[in-house]
């Protein structure tokens, strides 16, 4: 393991591909980026990116807990109602794009602007 100089500190490692092009994260890098169950995977400036999967990047934390405030919940229920309530929301903007996804290519209907939010008042 080495690091690239003149740059921040890097960790950088050789490691080899399986034939099933399978490869195993070292557990320094594993570790220091904090993975869990789940990594998503993208290509970017000609690399591919590995990072861990958040489950929620915080924003809608704020309004979650109100929501769950205003229904009454403290204390240990509102941590775990909060908890379940954000783990759905990856789940469902998955779904909101594969619908948009669908709708952009013909697939299924769509919604106009109007029809989600009526006439725009003048």
């Amino acid at each position: 393991m080495s690091q690239v100089k003149g740059e921040n500190p890097m960790l950088k490692k050789r490691i080899s591909v399986s034939q099933k092009r399978q490869i195993t994260i070292p557990i320094e890098f594993y570790n220091s980026v904090g993975i869990d169950k789940e990594v998503e995977c993208y290509v970017q400036d000609n690399a591919i990116v590995i990072r861990p999967v958040r489950e929620s990047g915080g924003e809608f934390d704020e309004h979650i807990l109100a929501d769950l405030i205003a229904q009454g919940l403290s204390g240990q229920e509102l941590l775990d109602k909060f908890k379940e309530t954000r783990r759905q929301i990856r789940p469902a903007v998955e779904r909101l794009l594969d619908e948009a996804s669908l709708a952009a290519k013909g697939k299924i209907s769509s919604k106009t602007y109007e029809d989600v939010f009526g006439p725009e008042a003048e």
